[in-house]
């Protein structure tokens, strides 16, 4: 008797030149990357085997990348094991990749959706306006007090964004709201306040024109119910109505991530092991740090997917 998983999918941040090199010529990967290029009408495998690095951090490219990415591993892992999870998550974008692998979206119309998120999300909010900031050793009540405190203090905009794990909540706002709230939570103990490297104050209330725009275009993409139960962002809910899934992606795009909880709901669902399926390593970490008991481990190239089978029994 198998272990009962869930996978889970990352966002931006985990993209790195030559991520897919080791599945080699590998079917499912193959077949993948050939339908992302058609969507988009360009050459993504190129893009993600050559980059170069500057144009796949541009928030445009990541988004469907990180995207084809994850859908790319998922595939591989079932045509290697048949084993289908559980349940499936993303952390912010990656709850599209999660919307793919459940079979609400198909990856031709979630590319075109995930684009235009990425150009209305940049345009949102000029760049150098915004900011965020990973702050650590504060545990998540203490970090939203911090923020309301620094926008009333400057008038600024500063809100938790990502509850990443007990010890770690992501801010957006205002580069000024920022840079406020980092003062007040250091003064109130966190250990650390480290500016991130983004291009938009992702997942706060300066995105709501980012998200009246995707709204508009989530109208006009078919939707199917789910046929494997997702745990969305927003609510850290399990819904089934196409109309429900697009209201929970209009809001998750300002919105916080509400990672903590997810990762405990996917636990409370009975999965004993929690895979992260495309690069990167971010989110085993933050499943260990939530859930010390949950096992965890990746699939982003064959060696790794075997690895996460054997652990599975």
């Amino acid at each position: 008797m198998s272990t009962a998983f869930a996978f889970v999918f990352p966002g931006q941040g985990s993209q790195t030149v030559g991520m897919l090199d080791a599945w080699g010529d590998h079917p499912a990967v193959a077949a993948t990357l050939a339908e992302a290029s058609a969507a988009l009408n360009e050459d993504i495998g190129a893009l993600i085997k050559n980059g170069p690095k500057e144009q796949l951090d541009l928030t445009a490219n990541t988004q469907p990348v990180m995207l084809t990415a994850g859908i790319a591993c998922y595939r591989a892992w079932l045509a290697e094991t048949g084993l289908p999870p559980a349940a499936v998550a993303g952390h912010s974008l990656g709850e599209y990749s999660a919307l793919v692998a459940a079979g609400v979206l198909t990856l031709s119309d979630a590319l075109p959706l995930v684009r235009l998120r990425a150009q209305a999300m940049q345009e949102a909010v000029p760049v150098g306006v915004g900011a965020m900031a990973a702050i650590l050793g504060l545990d998540a009540q203490a970090v939203r007090e911090g923020c309301a405190e620094a926008a009333s203090a400057s008038g600024e905009v500063v809100e938790a964004a990502n509850f990443n794990d007990p010890k770690q909540t992501v801010i957006a706002g205002t580069k000024a709201g920022v840079d406020k709230a980092c003062e007040v939570l250091k003064a109130k103990g966190a250990k650390r306040a480290l500016p991130l490297a983004v291009s938009a104050p992702f997942h706060s209330s300066l995105m709501k024109p980012a998200a009246e725009r995707l709204k508009t275009h989530l109208a006009a993409v078919t939707l199917a119910a789910p046929q494997i139960p997702v745990v969305n962002n927003i609510d850290v809910a399990v819904v089934s109505d196409p109309d429900a899934i697009r209201d929970a992606l209009y809001r998750q795009a300002f919105g916080p991530v509400r990672w903590v909880e997810v990762v405990q709901a996917l636990r409370a669902r009975g999965v004993g092991a929690i895979l992260e399926c495309g690069p990167g390593k971010v989110l085993a970490g933050m499943v260990k740090r939530i859930d010390a008991e949950a096992a965890s481990a990746t699939v982003l190239d064959p060696a790794s997917l075997a690895e996460a089978r054997a652990l599975l029994g």
